[in-house]
């Protein structure tokens, strides 16, 4: 497929001349098919007709004459700006039209996409030509589009408005000054559509943000190759490039050609791997082989292809090429040149032109000029040279010149001669430029920087000698091609003269070399051969190329390959092996096999040459990044060791191949001897006569500073500086990735030293600005007297004093406080007795300057061993101005060995600043490690059992669906689980049927205990709608038995709760439950409780499940019943303690290891290297992929990945590679109708494309309808590839062949980083893998940072120690059990402690959890510690109170009522006591505004995940809500801030940016509704009542989705608008006062409302079943009973009056739905009675209402009452502050509820009336309020005669 893009042409030499091609321009008859006319050889081409060859005595010389013009063609047709669009036009308003280079190829630039090859003469206006093609692309991205905009006035701008994010445009520019030259004209261009363009080379780096704001980037080849190369860090700047363009591409037969090669060669590549168009336009110069040029760029000849010879010169040009008879170099030879050069100058002078001589050396300008000035003289010709005087401008600039510090300068001034190079001040190079310009200097000695960054032209060119030091090679070497073009493009000035002359001087040797060169009489070559292995390593470590077949189709996109094919015998081909392998295949394979060796050779990379797979390693990977040469790679393989000083790094860096060109010169000796004596501080191993040893010299003095006097030596000391900086940053990597300490830390030094040029013994002050003279008293030549330590103790009187200089103490202070410093701690903590956890933390010490820091701090840190030789973990913590103070957290494990050292380090090395370095030593004096003692149950070899040995028909039936026999691991716990009453503990791996073993135990339950409850607690959602769904189909309805589920998502209503026999609930859920288990009686009637993924202790939740336990374990012996507890989880390391735990003895403890599955799971770890997570996780897509054809071809595979943005990138890299395949659907199993209707129904569009290739994606984003889809197709094999996140590991039961873990680590919002997945969640995914009734094999593969490779090696194969972390959540469940009345005192606590899990792993790991002395004694004292702790948080949150005994040594407990709200509602103790500080300070005017962020407060949103970058979008989302988070300064990051944003934009029912907000907002609302709840009972325990019924009012709308200021109409349908209702409302001849009025109208009576206001009959309906859903509430109030003080019978008064004074009194209040008759059905998402009506909530809610009973502003009593299903006792606040549980034996029917208010009455006689408001918790506008008259007198009414009067002490009691 790659060759069929070829023009015949470039692959079939024969065919040369077969075809025309349109745009070939030439002025000799020949040209259309080749350019020059061959030479009878065929390998040359001739050179121009009217050459002439002259023979001299001394030299020789060739004139070539001025080419002829070449005649237009009919069709040529020139451009003139004002017939373009006004993008165009705009950009090129100077200009009055096109020239005819231009306007010939207009058409193809600007009005299409094609690839273009322009090749024409220096000076033709080609940088124009790329600006067309580079408005054609900003084109695509303009609104409006050009050519659509009415634009007339030229006077004015047109408006355009560009995406400018959606595109970058790169410009190769073959050097550094061109590309500064083209950087100015584009951004001078196009600075008026605000487009950026700048420069990145070498000398001028971008920073991430800089780059992300420029559109257009000039680039070098070798600065583009390194970007592209990264394949991770920069493929988001890489997938963007829509254009890429390549000037002077004939350089690709230069050494520099064969990164041109490479780079277009892997833009093509890209293109065809990610389907994207990138248009790709070569520039040059005239080309002879321009047709193969053509076909590497793949530009179609008949549309991209254009060639114009010399005649289409500006000004065309006459060259003449000398060579002069001697050795270059020699004095002979110079003097002879200078001869020659001045004879054909003064002809020039004579003539009256101005000549610009062109050497080559800045001291060369001026020898050159005082040779021809001395030679004029000899000859008597000065006055020609000499400058016209009779002007004032002459005047000035003579004056100018006077004024000159260039003694040269003005010495030759006055004879007519000049000189101009880059060691000039700018201000002389300027004048002199004037000069010339002005014609007042005849001869100017210049070097070639002047030909490349100044447009001055000249009559006559003169280039004296072509020999040009090169620094990199270390030597003299020939002028190159491209600078010769580029100084006879300055000969002749088109608007004085009709042509121009050039003149080359140079020895006779080389004389054919540049006449053949300029002439173009060779075809260019490639040099990609030289590089094959380097750019091999570089395209494995991106990944393009991962075997030999891949290899070879990439050398079938290099122009070596074309050439190989015109020219074999260049590139080592016979003739016949051409004939016998056209596409040369077998020599490509050859190739690359050969180059593959040498790279494995050098441990590079690995290679199998059997099946030819190809992987990159560390050392490859480096290099690649680092642009090392291979054989540089193979000197540091010899040569480094883990322990090297700073002269054996330094020598090291020194043999490295980018070296080898520098040469050693006798005339250099005596420098390098004094530079070694005064300028080294480290030995230079093998003295200074080698190259190496030269190097070592000139890297050392470069780093002291020393001043070079050689011109050679400073261009070579440049080099070396420039190339060493980055090698010894390869080596540091190098040294990181071998695991070696002391050779990181040199590396790292050294780098810092050659960067900052000092040495690391010098003061570190030395890096900041600070005059010598107090430097001095610092450090005086190397030797520091006074320490940092020292500085850091001292305020800047004392610096000051010390520095003798008391002005600059402040300055030195502040420099001091700069210096990058950090703080390290870390705590650790035994994981087993082979590995340690170590936590530790960072803290920044140092004041942040943007001036010195920049935008961001980098710190390497490392963990030694004892002996600082071998890294355990390395990692680099980047601090960023903002939050830079913030403690950075990191958790790890290291490996530890018995015996234990003594102590190991953590180092924090700055990554820039010298001498900014911490070590911390961390002792293991004091750490234990746990016991060892890992109990594995082996699996027997027992006979299968069948499911007859139920001896039930019914289960029997059950199991048979599925299987005859059970598995051999339920095979060996049957007996175990279904026959005996043990609690039980099975632990086995994923997918060996543990789901049996808990039907096992469920079907003993119900034979044993057929009226009790099982309860099933699953830790996520996912996993308990799971099990709902299949033991509800499968078993519930053949056993007769109900099944409940109870999480956040589902709440049944209490009666059927008591009705059902398995209960399946979430930990949390049943923990809030089971908290009031004395008022349920079904949770005391529990016979069984199966915890599934118990190892989950270990994690966030694991605290609940150990409470839970624990709890059961109390209520069996409160209520003398025995629960047995069914444990179910992975293979676990220390199952005994589980087993302990749960009460399990000899009988119950089953852990079969890790390798016990029923389908063998092969894994392989894959490393990735990369800092940043995205880069990272894209460079795992192609092994993905590689994974996906290698394993499993045709069977199922999921990929798990961390996030739903992961999942799109994902599919979309995999859609990118099916494009390469032939069949790109291959994943997709079944035909284009079907696919087609599966489309149809899916909603979203991401998922749609990634269908249609078989790929499917599944996450919490997409909605329920797409998830089903995908699990359906997954299921069915219809699809080959799921994509998702990890909660499908969990929740849905869809096992694959293989599965492909992606990442292990996610974003942690609440630490605003990456964490890792916990190791049960790796399990849980790699589980996933194998598929029992397919597979008899399955493949995991896991792909991690290459620093975790180890870790997830050892763990994946041995189990994980569960520890617990109850210590670290303990507030809650303390106040659960005081509220519970359980723990009474802090004894109390400490023997409930001894009950959970905690307590068994303290013994055990007691370093874990900070316990320094084991013993029972110390653990005892420990759990002390904590409770009183935990007693004192809580107290300081108003939850409990604490009394001290100190005599008998208690400490007491007793709960709050906010303690016990606390615990009703599930929250936390924080929440309680941000809610009861900040609800007084409510403001009643802004009340709405002030509940809404008070409840956003709430401790329970810290969970809430903020994302990358979600702080933009929240700040966008502030602008559109109507209040502002808060005064002040905003943390967006804030998960408080988002909560309060998504409420509020869920009350205005505003869009929200993305998916993730919608299922954000569903958590939100999710929780909103208990928080609210607890917000009005703790408003109501302090008496407020307006701020309670704020609270309400806040749930009404919040339930409703609607602002309080809008109608309640917009409740009757949630797509009713703001004008509908408004409408309803203001109907002429019907006012509606509230919502009432509507409830009351009969069906008819409502259609006339509705029906004139809406066309559409079936919104009417909609409107009138909404209105029929609102409950229409009947209310009756009667007065409670009253408590006699002297009896235990409660007396009932007839009245309410004549109550006694301070006496607590109730009344009955009863709610009921009045009847009416309709005909309206009920909406549909209403299935239940006393479901409320709201829609825009997104979960079911029921009805439910306050009864509010109040008395002026004070709240005397509050009760909610629920219509749902049957009631359930719930708590009754009255201003006494007590709890009461109401009973529920006398329930009513659904249609009506009873409620009892307590209330005090007044103390003073009298009539009162109290309000009794009935406030709806889900309408708004459906509230009633009613007047209670009560009188408070005595012997008013009977009341038996003790009746009890509550005293002042009994009512404070009471409050």
């Amino acid at each position: 497929r790659q060759l069929s893009q070829r023009p015949a042409e470039v692959l079939r030499p024969e065919a040369k001349g077969a075809e025309r091609y349109p745009h070939i321009y030439t002025s000799t008859p020949a040209g259309n098919n080749g350019g020059a006319l061959l030479s009878m050889f065929g390998s040359k081409y001739a050179l121009p007709a009217g050459t002439v060859r002259n023979e001299f005595s001394d030299h020789e010389e060739i004139t070539i004459p001025i080419a002829k013009a070449a005649v237009r063609r009919a069709t040529e047709q020139p451009i003139a700006i004002s017939d373009m669009d006004p993008l165009c036009q705009y950009t090129f308003r100077k200009y009055t039209s096109l020239n005819r280079i231009q306007s010939i190829i207009y058409p193809t630039a600007y009005k299409t996409n094609e690839n273009i090859l322009l090749s024409a003469p220096t000076g033709a206006g080609k940088t124009d030509v790329a600006l067309l093609t580079i408005l054609r692309t900003i084109s695509q991205y303009c609104s409006p589009a050009p050519s659509e905009l009415d634009w007339t006035d030229p006077s004015r701008k047109p408006e355009f408005t560009v995406a400018k994010s959606e595109f970058k445009i790169v410009y190769v520019a073959p050097m550094k000054a061109l590309a500064a030259e083209v950087v100015e004209k584009y951004q001078s261009r196009l600075k008026w559509l605000g487009i950026q363009c700048r420069e990145l080379t070498g000398d001028m780096q971008l920073t991430k943000a800089e780059v992300n704001a420029t559109q257009i980037i000039v680039t070098t080849p070798e600065k583009w190759d390194v970007v592209t190369r990264k394949g991770s860090g920069d493929m988001e700047l890489v997938d963007r490039v829509k254009l890429l363009i390549v000037d002077e591409i004939h350089l690709l037969n230069e050494d520099r050609g064969s990164v041109i090669e490479t780079l277009i060669a892997r833009t093509q590549r890209q293109v065809e791997a990610r389907q994207t168009m990138i248009r790709l336009v070569g520039l040059s110069a005239t080309l002879p082989n321009y047709v193969d040029v053509s076909g590497f760029l793949g530009v179609n000849p008949h549309k991209g292809l254009f060639y114009f010879d010399a005649g289409f010169r500006p000004v065309p040009l006459e060259q003449h090429f000398v060579g002069v008879h001697g050795k270059a170099g020699t004095q002979a030879t110079t003097r002879l040149l200078n001869r020659v050069c001045y004879d054909r100058v003064s002809q020039l002078v004579a003539e009256g032109n101005q000549v610009m001589v062109f050497v080559h050396a800045r001291k060369d300008t001026v020898n050159t000029a005082q040779a021809l000035r001395e030679l004029a003289l000899a000859d008597g010709m000065l006055d020609q040279f000499a400058s016209p005087e009779n002007t004032r401008q002459h005047a000035q600039l003579v004056a100018r010149v006077g004024k000159s510090r260039n003694r040269e300068l003005k010495d030759l001034f006055a004879q007519g001669f000049s000189i101009h190079h880059a060691g000039m001040l700018r201000s002389d190079r300027t004048l002199v430029e004037e000069l010339f310009g002005k014609g007042l200097v005849r001869v100017l000695c210049c070097t070639s920087t002047l030909a490349w960054g100044v447009n001055l032209p000249a009559y006559a060119v003169v280039i004296k000698g072509t020999q040009v030091y090169n620094s990199q090679k270390g030597a003299f070497t020939d002028l190159s091609i491209l600078d010769v073009l580029q100084i006879f493009g300055r000969a002749g000035r088109p608007q004085y003269e009709t042509h121009g002359v050039g003149y080359i001087l140079t020895t006779h040797d080389r004389l054919s070399h540049y006449v053949s060169a300029i002439t173009m009489q060779h075809p260019i070559e490639s040099r990609f051969a030289s590089n094959l292995i380097d750019n091999l390593n570089a395209e494995i470590s991106l990944g393009t190329v991962t075997n030999v077949e891949e290899g070879v189709a990439w050398l079938g996109y290099t122009y070596m390959y074309i050439r190989m094919q015109k020219n074999p015998s260049v590139y080592g081909l016979a003739a016949d092996e051409l004939a016998d392998d056209p596409m040369l295949g077998q020599r490509r394979g050859e190739m690359i096999r050969n180059a593959a060796r040498e790279l494995s050779r050098l441990q590079m990379i690995v290679f199998d040459p059997v099946t030819g797979f190809m992987a990159n390693k560390d050392l490859g990977r480096i290099s690649s990044a680092y642009y090392l040469r291979h054989e540089s790679v193979e000197a540091f393989n010899k040569a480094m060791r883990a322990r090297m000083t700073e002269a054996d790094a330094i020598a090291m860096l020194c043999v490295s191949k980018e070296f080898e060109q520098i040469r050693v010169r006798n005339t250099e000796e005596k420098e390098l001897k004094q530079l070694l004596g005064s300028a080294c501080c480290c030995d230079v191993k093998g003295g200074i006569d080698s190259t190496s040893g030269k190097t070592n010299v000139l890297l050392q003095a470069n780093i002291s500073r020393a001043t070079l006097q050689d011109f050679a030596l400073v261009s070579d000391s440049a080099y070396v500086a420039q190339n060493g900086s980055r090698i010894i940053r390869a080596l540091f990597e190098i040294a990181l990735s071998r695991n070696w300490g002391p050779a990181a830390s040199v590396a790292l030094s050294l780098s810092k030293s050659i960067e900052k040029q000092m040495w690391p013994f010098e003061h570190p002050l030395k890096q900041f600005p600070i005059p010598p003279g107090i430097m001095r008293h610092l450090d005086n030549g190397g030797n520091v007297l006074v320490d940092m330590e020292r500085l850091y103790d001292m305020d800047s009187g004392e610096l000051g004093a010390l520095v003798r200089n008391q002005a600059f103490g402040s300055t030195l202070a502040s420099y001091v406080s700069q210096l990058p410093r950090v703080e390290v701690s870390a705590e650790i903590a035994p994981i087993t007795r082979g590995v340690l956890q170590v936590t530790m933390t960072v803290q920044a010490v140092f004041e942040w300057n943007d001036r010195m820091h920049g935008a961001a701090e980098a710190f390497w840190i490392w963990v030694e061993d004892a002996d600082n030789t071998e890294i355990y973990h390395n990692e680099n913590v980047l601090l960023r101005k903002r939050g830079y103070l913030e403690p950075k957290v990191s958790v790890f494990t290291i490996p530890v060995h018995e015996p234990l050292p003594t102590q190991i380090f953590i180092r924090a090395v700055s990554d820039r600043w010298i001498g900014a370095e911490t070590v911390t030593a961390i002792s293991f004096r004091h750490l234990m490690l746990p016991e060892h003692h890992e109990t594995h149950t082996d699996l027997l070899d027992l006979q299968p059992l069948p499911v007859t040995a139920l001896n039930d028909p019914c289960l029997e039936a059950i199991c048979r669906q599925r299987f005859t026999h059970f598995n051999p691991v339920q095979t060996q716990i049957f007996h175990t689980l279904y026959r005996q009453p043990y609690n039980a503990l099975v632990g086995a791996p994923t997918g060996s049927g543990k789901t049996i073993a808990a039907e096992l135990a469920m079907w003993w339950a119900f034979r044993e205990h057929p009226r009790k409850k099982v309860v099933y607690i699953a830790p996520l959602k996912a996993l308990v709608k799971e099990r709902v769904a299949d033991w509800g189909e499968r078993l519930t309805g053949p056993m007769g038995r109900t099944l409940v589920e109870m999480t956040g998502d589902v709440a049944p209503d209490p009666e059927s709760i008591r009705q059902a026999d398995i209960i399946i609930t979430t930990p949390e859920k049943w923990d809030g439950v089971s908290r009031a288990w004395h008022a349920r009686e079904y949770v005391q009637q529990v016979s069984l409780v199966i915890i599934d993924e118990i190892h989950l202790l270990g994690g966030d939740r694991g605290p609940i499940l150990e409470v839970i336990v624990s709890r059961m374990n109390h209520i069996a012996a409160q209520t003398a019943q025995t629960v047995r507890v069914v444990g179910l989880s992975t293979a676990l390391a220390n199952a005994r303690d589980l087993a302990d735990w749960l009460g399990i003895a000899k009988v119950g403890l089953y852990n079969f290891r890790h390798s016990v599955r029923p389908v063998p799971l092969e894994i392989y770890i894959d490393g990735f290297p990369g800092r940043h997570y995205c880069p990272r996780m894209a460079s795992m897509n192609r092994p993905a992929y590689r994974a996906i054809r290698m394993h499993s071809p045709q069977k199922p595979v999921i990929i798990f990945v961390s996030s739903r943005r992961q999942t799109r990138l994902t599919a979309q890299d995999l859609i990118a590679f099916c494009g390469m395949e032939d069949n790109p659907r291959h994943f997709l199993h079944m035909d284009d109708n079907e696919i087609e209707a599966v489309l149809e129904r899916t909603d979203d569009p991401n998922l749609r494309l990634s269908l249609s290739f078989g790929i499917g994606m599944h996450h919490a984003g997409l909605t329920q309808n797409d998830r089903k889809i995908c699990e359906q197709l997954f299921h069915d094999r219809k699809i080959q590839i799921l994509i998702a996140t990890s909660t499908l590991a969990w929740g849905v039961n869809l096992p694959a062949h293989l599965v492909i873990l992606k990442g292990t680590e996610f974003y942690d919002a609440k630490s605003k980083g990456y964490v890792d997945f916990p190791l049960t969640d790796v399990l849980q995914m790699i589980g996933r893998a194998g598929r029992p009734q397919f597979d008899d094999r399955a493949v995991a593969r896991i792909f991690v940072t290459d620093t975790k490779k180890e870790f997830y090696k050892k763990f994946l194969h041995e189990s994980f120690p569960v520890e617990s972390s109850l210590h670290k959540h303990l507030h809650e469940h303390i106040n659960a059990e005081v509220a519970g009345g359980t723990i009474t005192s802090a004894q109390d606590a400490v023997e409930y402690l001894s009950w959970t899990y905690l307590y068994r792993r303290l013994r055990q790991n007691p370093t874990y959890y900070g316990v320094e002395d084991s013993s029972e004694r110390g653990v005892n004292a420990y759990l002390s510690k904590l409770v009183v702790e935990c007693f004192g948080e809580l107290e300081r949150a108003l939850c409990v109170t604490v009394d001290f005994d100190y005599a008998k040594g208690k400490v007491s407990v007793a709960p709050t009522p906010l303690g016990k709200i606390a615990s009703q509602y599930y929250l936390s103790h924080t929440t309680m006591q941000i809610f009861a500080t900040r609800l007084d300070s409510i403001d009643h005017a802004n009340m709405f505004c002030d509940l809404l962020h008070l409840l956003s407060e709430a401790a329970e949103w810290a969970e809430l995940p903020v994302r990358h970058n979600e702080d933009l979008l929240n700040r966008e989302l502030e602008r559109q809500v109507p209040f502002a988070i808060a005064r002040g300064r905003v943390d967006y990051l804030s998960p408080h801030a988002k909560t309060n944003l998504l409420l509020q934009k869920h009350l205005v029912r505003g869009e929200l940016p993305c998916s993730d907000y919608v299922t954000d907002t569903r958590t939100v609302l999710d929780s909103s509704i208990r928080i609210l709840q607890a917000m009005v009972d703790i408003a109501a325990y302090k008496g407020r009542l307006e701020c309670s019924l704020g609270i309400m009012e806040l749930m009404q709308a919040i339930k409703q989705a609607t602002m309080p200021t809008d109608s309640p109409l917009l409740q009757l349908d949630p797509d009713m608008s703001a004008r509908d209702a408004q409408l309803v409302s203001t109907q002429k001849g019907r006012k509606l006062r509230c919502l009432g009025d509507l409830l009351v109208l009969s069906d008819s009576q409502l259609k006339s409302v509705f029906g004139p206001l809406h066309a559409d009959p079936s919104t009417v309906e909609r409107w009138c079943e909404g209105t029929r859903a609102l409950p229409l509430l009947d209310v009756s109030v009667t007065p409670g009973f009253t408590m006699d003080g002297g009896s235990s019978k409660p007396q009932k008064p007839t009245s309410l009056n004549g109550l006694e004074p301070l006496t607590q009194y109730s009344i009955t209040i009863t709610l009921s739905h009045a009847p009416y008759k309709t005909l309206f059905k009920a909406p549909r998402m209403i299935k239940e009675v006393g479901q409320a009506y709201t829609p825009r909530f997104g979960k079911v809610q029921y009805e439910g209402w306050w009864a509010v009973l109040a008395q002026d502003t004070e709240l005397l009593a509050v009760k909610r009452i629920s219509m749902q299903g049957k009631s359930e006792s719930t708590g009754v606040w009255a201003n006494n502050g007590e709890v009461r549980a109401e009973g529920s034996k006398n329930a009513k029917k659904t249609e009506s509820r009873t409620a009892k208010l307590m209330f005090i009455t007044p103390e003073t006689q009298g009539a009162y009336v109290l309000k009794l408001l009935v406030m709806s918790d889900a309408y708004l506008g459906l509230d009633q309020e009613y007047d209670v008259n009560i009188t408070v007198g005595e012997n008013q009414m009977t009341l038996s005669a003790d009746a009890s009067v509550i005293s002042k002490e009994k009512l404070a009691e009471y409050q």
